[in-house]
C-alpha cells in the first residue's frame, strides 16, 4: 500500500514537506479541516510514513457498510456526547499504549468553524505528549509537517505557535477556513 500511496500523491501532484518526530507517542492537529480529501491526505501520510495512526471519529461513522474501513485505519469511535469523557479516555490510552499517534482536525467540521475544539491541547498536557502540526496547503498541494511542540503552562503561547504555522495554510477549500482560536480564548485569528 505504502508504494501505491506515494505514487498516487504524486501522481496528483502532492508533496509532503517535514518528518514524524522520532518519538513513540504524540498527537498530530491536521488542519484547515475544509474537505472529505482532507481524510485521503491523512491516509496517504500513513502510507508515506509507514506508521499506524489512530483517529478520532464520531460513533455514526463506524456504522455498516464502512464502519469496518475506519477502524482497520486506525479509527477510534467516539460519544461526542459524553462532555470531559474524551479527553480522560484517550489520556488512559496513552498511558496503555507503548506507542500512539493521535490524529485530531480541532476544527471538528469541514466547514468555518469559529472556533477549535480545546480537546487536542488537553488530551496533549494530561498525556505528556508533544503536538505535531500538519498543515493542509491546497494551493500548493502540500502538506507540511512541523517539528514537536510542547503543550507546557502556558496555553497562549503554544497557540501562538499553533496560529504561526497554519497563518499561510488555506486548506483545499479556503473559504471554509476559520479563525484559530480555542473556545475559551479571546477573538484572535
Amino acid at each position: 500500500m505504502r508504494w501505491l500511496s506515494h505514487w498516487i500523491f504524486r501522481a496528483l501532484g502532492w508533496r509532503i514537506e517535514g518528518a514524524l518526530p522520532d518519538q513513540s507517542k504524540f498527537v498530530i492537529i491536521g488542519a484547515p479541516h475544509t474537505s472529505n480529501w482532507d481524510f485521503f491526505l491523512f491516509l496517504a501520510a500513513m502510507y508515506h510514513f509507514d506508521v499506524r495512526m489512530s483517529f478520532l471519529g464520531k460513533a455514526s461513522l463506524f456504522r455498516w457498510p464502512f464502519g469496518f474501513m475506519f477502524e482497520k485505519v486506525g479509527g477510534i469511535p467516539v460519544d461526542r456526547s459524553k462532555a470531559g469523557g474524551i479527553v480522560r479516555q484517550v489520556k488512559e490510552a496513552f498511558d496503555k499504549a507503548e506507542k500512539m499517534i493521535l490524529v485530531i482536525a480541532p476544527e471538528g467540521t469541514r466547514r468555518a468553524a469559529t472556533k477549535w475544539k480545546s480537546g487536542f491541547v488537553e488530551i496533549a498536557a494530561r498525556a505528556e505528549v508533544p503536538v505535531v502540526f500538519a498543515g493542509v496547503d491546497g494551493v500548493n498541494k502540500t502538506l507540511v509537517i512541523s517539528p514537536a511542540h510542547l503543550v507546557g503552562h502556558d496555553k497562549t503561547r503554544f497557540m501562538d505557535e499553533v496560529r504561526a504555522f497554519y497563518s499561510d495554510k488555506p486548506g483545499i477549500r479556503p473559504q471554509f477556513k476559520g479563525p484559530i482560536r480555542l473556545g475559551n480564548e479571546s477573538s484572535v485569528s
